[in-house]
């Protein structure tokens, strides 16, 4: 019983450290973002980020290379598992993400993701898929670096669904270059940590209760070669972006020495 008290007690403190921290962010994001440069925004969500996976005990580790700012314009392409995907992104390095429209009404972390420039797309219409893909494409001209999720909604982390190559079309658009992003969970003795995962049914709350439900989580976050477009159709790019996603995942042995990552 005491066991039980001591874990329960640890979760909602983690809960509370996390309701605080968002609170600090939306502060962050509302007084201070307009009077900073971009590139000190960019270490602001950075340092954000990482502070909310520490919060929640999730241990986060680079594999392979993050994009370097020599190669614009650049588009980051990643498989989804869990709303804390943004987070071991921007952690590592920010950019901008492309999401569903239903995301911009969640409480305070919709609108916190609007501030941090998250564009939303209603891919149920098609016009409002032309014209996000129309803005990105300007701001990948402009600089800007976008992740999207072509998958279209999440998984446990066990499988890997379709990409669906129309959100690729801004990278051909800007000739951008198209860089593959994996992103798994484990659990301390290296299994699958589907606790993380924000798929199916789950709420945006029940998934926070199985994180905090975890000692800790191993978040790995693999950045594998860019591919250059040239002049490939989308479907190409996004069969090819998926192959070396799903070879990263699912191999005999992962090829990848991962690093502990810690921001300076």
């Amino acid at each position: 019983m005491r066991v039980r008290f001591a874990q329960s007690l640890k979760r909602w403190a983690r809960v509370t450290r996390l309701a605080l921290h968002v609170a600090r962010g939306l502060a962050i994001s509302t007084f201070l973002f307009p009077l900073q440069s971009a590139a000190r925004r960019r270490r602001e969500i950075e340092h954000w980020s990482l502070q909310l996976l520490t919060i929640l005990n999730v241990r986060l580790f680079l594999h392979g290379m993050p994009p370097p700012y020599t190669i614009r314009p650049l588009m980051l392409v990643a498989n989804h598992v869990s709303w804390l995907d943004i987070c071991m992104i921007n952690a590592i390095v920010a950019v901008r993400f492309v999401a569903k429209a239903e995301i911009r009404r969640w409480p305070l972390l919709g609108w916190l993701c609007a501030r941090a420039g998250t564009l939303f797309i209603d891919r149920g219409r098609r016009r409002d898929t032309t014209r996000i893909n129309q803005m990105v494409a300007r701001r990948l001209v402009a600089g800007d670096v976008f992740a999207v999720f072509p998958e279209g909604t999440t998984t446990d982390g066990s499988t890997l669904l379709k990409f669906h190559a129309s959100l690729l079309e801004p990278a051909l658009e800007a000739r951008a270059a198209i860089q593959p992003v994996a992103l798994w969970f484990d659990r301390s003795d290296g299994t699958l940590c589907t606790e993380a995962a924000y798929d199916e049914e789950k709420s945006a709350w029940q998934t926070l209760m199985g994180i905090t439900s975890q000692h800790e989580i191993l978040a790995h976050v693999c950045f594998l070669p860019p591919i250059f477009p040239g002049d490939r159709h989308r479907r190409e790019l996004a069969y090819e972006a998926r192959e070396a996603i799903r070879r990263m995942l699912f191999p005999q042995q992962r090829y990848v020495r991962p690093e502990l990552f810690i921001a300076e």
